[in-house]
């Protein structure tokens, strides 16, 4: 079976999400519209549709007769965003880890391999996919897909967090390690152990980050 080849509007909106995540278009800079449309080869209209969609993410902002602006970076946005994904992903981990499969597990690792390659790489953009990729493959097995949507917008609105993070060598390789903390405690099927480690690597992420953005 062929794979069906993306829309116009979900290309733009790939590589708009992609230009606001790696800092191509920098925190609270205008989205010139007239701009973008020549430089991803479409017209204005697949770009408006992306940037809507993008506002309802958080990414963009829209002031009414100035346009679309990158979102502000903010130590307050981020504590609440992380704080909002303490408390659910602890509920999506105490159903997920019982359900694990020696299947999932083997997943998990083959997915966590990935992780470390785009890590070790630098590779940013192949990193923050891979990154999502394992920890949604976790939260999904919680069998709760109203929490997991919602877990998906909280993640879309920190994007840009988790890339300036990334960009450190020494951010890169500490997180490999909490992965492979996590991977141990779902190994061991021990879901507070989960939610703890889930928790360490959580709070590594704000601490840093709060630290950046309050310079």
């Amino acid at each position: 079976m062929t794979a069906k080849s993306p829309t116009a509007q979900e290309a733009v909106l790939r590589e708009l999400r992609a230009d606001i995540v790696l800092g191509v278009l920098a925190p609270g800079s205008q989205v010139v519209q007239e701009s973008l449309a020549h430089r991803y080869g479409v017209s204005r209209v697949p770009l408006r549709e992306a940037l809507k969609i993008l506002e309802g993410e958080g990414l963009v902002t829209y002031h009414p007769h100035r346009g679309y602006f990158v979102m502000e970076l903010s130590v307050d946005d981020l504590t609440e965003v992380y704080r909002l994904r303490s408390l659910l992903e602890a509920e999506a981990l105490r159903a997920a880890v019982s359900t694990l499969t020696d299947e999932d597990l083997e997943q998990l690792r083959g997915l966590l391999g990935q992780v470390e390659q785009s890590s070790g790489e630098g590779d940013l953009e192949s990193l923050t996919i891979a990154n999502r990729a394992f920890h949604f493959a976790i939260f999904e097995r919680s069998a709760m897909p109203r929490l997991v949507r919602v877990l998906q917008q909280l993640w879309d609105a920190t994007d840009v967090y988790r890339a300036i993070y990334f960009r450190s060598e020494v951010n890169r390789a500490r997180i490999d390690g909490e992965h492979r903390h996590i991977l141990a405690a779902l190994d061991a099927r021990d879901p507070e152990a989960a939610i703890a480690a889930h928790e360490v690597h959580r709070s590594h992420s704000v601490q840093v980050l709060g630290t950046q953005l309050a310079e």
